[in-house]
């Protein structure tokens, strides 16, 4: 399977929020949108990152769209984000899309966070050089309730 990274198109954001209201999925990323079935706050959303200046991907695998990855914030507080599609978990695309990103991003360090039972999450980060720095809580969205996370660093 071949997975690349290409520019955002607007025709991405329809099949996004579709892999974004996968219960499953939601779940497991636990820090989500209040509501990820407000389309017009996607719509929001999509329009004032695409303008920030982030860096933000779509994933292929063979051709067809199947997540996103993104970095994002402040110099020296940068953090990764990825979605697949749950459909695709466990081929190897997150991990395969996430070394792809960080490498094109130079900049160190890089942080991610992830709920501490979303074990895929922890193990494709950590594929990918992030090592755990810390712990933390936060109120998880799609779980209706506060939960532990791990903070972790990619660095130099």
């Amino acid at each position: 399977m071949q997975i690349a990274l290409r520019e955002v198109h607007d025709s991405d954001l329809s099949v996004f929020y579709r892999q974004m209201n996968d219960p499953e999925s939601l779940r497991m990323a636990a820090f989500t949108p209040k509501d990820p079935t407000d389309r017009d706050a996607f719509d929001a959303h999509w329009k004032r990152i695409r303008a920030s200046g982030d860096v933000l991907r779509t994933v292929l695998a063979d051709g067809d769209v199947v997540g996103s990855a993104a970095v994002y914030g402040e110099p020296g507080e940068r953090e990764v984000t990825y979605w697949i599609d749950r459909a695709y978990w466990g081929r190897g695309i997150a991990t395969a899309a996430l070394g792809e990103l960080v490498a094109q991003v130079p900049e160190r360090p890089l942080y991610a966070r992830a709920a501490t039972d979303n074990e895929g999450s922890l193990r494709v980060l950590q594929k990918c050089g992030f090592r755990v720095s810390a712990r933390a809580s936060g109120y998880a969205n799609a779980r209706g309730a506060e939960i532990d996370e791990f903070v972790l660093t990619l660095d130099a």
